[in-house]
């Protein structure tokens, strides 16, 4: 049975049992799902690697699809939760399970707030579709029971937003930071996929910060500052907070002269620590954001 299973894991990056699988299934790579099967073993040794899993591990993972990664993480890890929303494969993981893999059906954006409330700690582990990237990694970090990390497959171009410095950041990069320390692990050039997709890939982990108690504002006054500043990346930071939070434009210069030395500083300059204490002295002032 062993060497069973450790077959099937190899034909698994073939491009040719991955089309007799789809057949089977009647299943075509879906656009809508962003359905790329990696037909490479690298990348999923670098995931497993910088996730650094443990035999007590409880994991996370998205979108299995056929299980080259489930089947790597359940020979590893304590036990996997895997969400899926393509029904056609229930059938296939009826008959490819084990004792301690669990697949929850349907979009994981509806299901993983209940379902991470049932662990005390646990690990996100996942190749995810392109076009829920961001929703995914904005679910995981604002989650009550947040996850300790997160290593995931992400398209190259969000992993180094994510991964972005002052000067190149965004609302996504300062979104992600706010919650966690980001990094990105490796290059994942498109030859590693069937399809094909058009981009490259990327393994991007994040480690969660724990929750900041001593802060005078909530997550959803400082991400409401922070939205209100990217507003128009062509205006200087002072005039979008001024305009977007109904303060004068006198007050907001002190405030980023007080935080950043230069009243003139843009949004996509600012460090999320800055961000921060430019929120706190907001808060401080009883300067409220106006909803």
């Amino acid at each position: 049975m062993l060497s069973l299973c450790i077959s099937m894991y190899k034909d698994l990056f073939r491009p040719t049992y991955l089309q007799e699988l789809c057949k089977k299934y009647n299943l075509s790579p879906s656009k809508k799902y962003g359905q790329n099967y990696l037909i490479t073993d690298s990348p999923v040794k670098k995931m497993l690697e910088a996730a650094d899993l443990k035999k007590s591990d409880i994991v996370v993972e998205i979108g299995p699809g056929f299980g080259v990664l489930t089947f790597a993480l359940t020979e590893k890890v304590k036990k996997v939760l895997a969400f899926e929303i393509e029904k056609k494969l229930e059938k296939y993981w009826q008959e490819n399970s084990s004792e301690n893999l669990e697949v929850i059906w349907g979009n994981v954006l509806n299901k993983i707030e209940e379902e991470s409330k049932k662990f005390k700690g646990y690990k996100v582990v996942a190749n995810l579709p392109y076009q829920i990237t961001s929703n995914i990694l904005r679910t995981l970090l604002e989650l009550e029971n947040k996850p300790e990390s997160i290593t995931v497959m992400v398209q190259r171009e969000v992993a180094d937003r994510i991964v972005a410095k002052p000067g190149d950041m965004s609302m996504l990069a300062v979104s992600v930071q706010y919650y966690g320390q980001s990094k990105k692990i490796a290059k994942v050039s498109k030859g590693n996929f069937w399809p094909s997709p058009k981009v490259d890939s990327a393994v991007l982990h994040i480690t969660t910060r724990p929750p900041n108690h001593s802060t005078t504002f909530t997550d959803k006054e400082f991400f409401e500052v922070v939205r209100v500043g990217f507003a128009n990346k062509r205006k200087q930071l002072w005039r979008n907070l001024a305009v977007g939070l109904k303060i004068e434009a006198e007050q907001i210069k002190h405030i980023l002269n007080t935080v950043t030395g230069n009243e003139k500083i843009r949004a996509e300059e600012l460090l999320v620590e800055q961000w921060k204490e430019i929120t706190d002295i907001l808060n401080t002032k009883n300067t409220k954001v106006q909803k």
